[in-house]
């Protein structure tokens, strides 16, 4: 089975949960940027309680109209600097932090121009972080409905936009398994109680290499 997905950024672990069992990755490419999505946003729990970090992105108001693999980061504004400090506040007494840090570091402080190359080069690391060695693609047209004609009927499995900000107060689709179902309670830096829907890297910081142990 090929997973059809979207690029997010430091998508939500139930994503890793459904790519333990797949075969491949396929990444859409050839779609318009939307809005307001895991595409540009990633949520962490902080002292503060979850919180939203957002990549900046140029002429945001039309981004709509422009392909995602488009899409150019907005470095006028001074994000990676907010987004390392939330980080290093959020997760620096994690048990793994200090482990993993230097390796996402790089990729922030190397400067991707696009959204699209910066997603895919922090999913490369989180798939070696979990031990994944699917073969990786991306679209070359875009289809509405997948699959098209010359894929088989049982080869991809369809999760555009299966992940957004809203999931966790909507109800599932009947074809496809509830978001907080994927991912096992596991200690967090802050509480009291587990905040389900978070980014990966909130799994990934608290129990490292043990982390795929908690996705079902």
């Amino acid at each position: 089975m090929i997973i059809l997905t979207e690029l997010h950024y430091h998508p939500p672990a139930a994503l890793f949960a459904e790519l333990l069992r797949a075969d491949g990755l396929l990444l859409e490419a050839q779609e318009h940027y939307r809005k307001q999505t895991y595409r540009n946003r990633c949520l962490i729990r902080t002292a503060q309680g979850v919180q939203p970090l957002t990549v900046p992105v140029i002429d945001g108001n039309r981004a709509e109209k422009v392909t995602a693999a488009a899409i150019e980061i907005d470095y006028r504004q001074n994000w990676i600097h907010r987004h390392w400090r939330t980080l290093q506040t959020a997760y620096g007494n994690s048990p793994y932090f200090e482990y993993y840090a230097d390796y996402f570091h790089d990729i922030y402080v190397g400067k991707p121009a696009l959204l699209f190359d910066l997603n895919r080069q922090f999913l490369l690391l989180l798939l070696r972080c979990f031990r994944l060695t699917l073969p990786v693609q991306l679209t070359t047209e875009y289809y509405a409905h997948y699959p098209p004609g010359q894929l088989a009927a049982d080869s991809i499995l369809d999760r555009r936009d299966w992940l957004t900000p809203k999931t966790a107060s909507q109800s599932p689709k009947p074809d496809t398994p509830a978001v907080q179902s994927l991912v096992l309670p596991y200690p967090q830096v802050f509480g009291p109680g587990f905040e389900p829907g978070l980014s990966v890297l909130d799994l990934l910081f608290s129990q490292g290499p043990a982390a795929g142990s908690f996705l079902r």
